[in-house]
């Protein structure tokens, strides 16, 4: 038997907490070249000042941390100040002294106009409330002339997503997620995070999905307990899943996974959206 946590729990429960820690080597190893292809794409360069919304534990803050040093200087922002706290820490194992964290919301931005040369978020954009109010408080702390880049998920008809939650929603039906609740794949539609962008008064917008590798290093067993652990928005159909389900369930999951597993590794690829738009 499975046991899923409290659907109500937040992005910063203690059990995700927990799970972010256990698996952040292989997590981060995981999502490093979605992550390095998104901050290419924002171009970051030395001094620049950025902002990025929705850190987490800490990605792309750190690697765009890199990239503006010496003189440039990365602020991570986050409703949870657990997953920040695992943020800083993996900042200052790197001896990043240009990072800083801030616990607060996208939709109600602490600080003045003007005030950063570039803005980020990856996978944190399809969780925003209220997108319009959001992104218009984004482009009130921006620079005239910088941009704000987002990177979101594409279809939930990809291979990490089908060979995991699609096996589970296959087997009980019912809602995949929650009506109104939370939506990894909102943006997937073309054109649809670029409208919200141009709404709210963004120029020179952008939008276009890639494919990029989405390798999990370990067996099977390992990257099912990681997503059953990570995947906020799936919660509440597990946790319809009656316990004697469960055994044939997980069975065939690993079935499913091993068709992209070579004993070592499991490479998905991720059908991701990147997203951009100009004050």
């Amino acid at each position: 038997m499975t046991t899923i946590p409290d659907s109500k729990a937040d992005w910063g429960s203690q059990y995700r907490l927990v799970a972010s820690e256990k698996w952040k080597a292989k997590s981060s190893a995981m999502g490093q070249p979605v992550t390095d292809a998104f901050v290419d794409y924002a171009q970051p360069s030395p001094g620049m000042k950025v902002l990025d919304l929705a850190s987490g534990t800490g990605e792309p803050a750190i690697s765009l941390a890199q990239r503006v040093a010496p003189s440039g200087h990365v602020t991570a922002l986050d409703l949870s100040a657990g997953l920040l706290e695992i943020a800083a820490q993996r900042a200052q194992a790197r001896g990043l002294a240009n990072f800083t964290t801030y616990q607060g919301d996208a939709h109600s931005l602490p600080f003045p106009e003007n005030s950063f040369d570039l803005a980020t978020s990856r996978f944190g954009v399809m969780f925003f409330t209220d997108p319009g109010l959001a992104f218009r408080q984004l482009r009130r702390v921006l620079v005239p002339g910088s941009r704000a880049c987002f990177l979101a998920w594409g279809s939930f008809d990809q291979p990490y997503w089908q060979t995991m939650m699609g096996v589970v929603h296959r087997h009980i039906g019912g809602p995949l997620l929650e009506s109104g609740g939370l939506d990894p794949f909102r943006y997937a539609a073309p054109g649809r995070l670029a409208k919200l962008l141009q709404d709210a008064g963004f120029s020179s917008v952008e939008q276009e999905t890639k494919t990029l590798p989405w390798t999990w290093a370990g067996p099977v067993e390992d990257v099912w307990e990681y997503a059953q652990s990570v995947s906020v928005p799936f919660r509440p159909m597990l946790q319809r899943v009656p316990s004697d389900q469960w055994p044939k369930i997980n069975a065939e999951v690993h079935a499913a996974l091993r068709h992209y597993s070579d004993g070592d590794k499991i490479a998905f690829g991720a059908s991701v959206v990147f997203a951009s738009g100009t004050r």
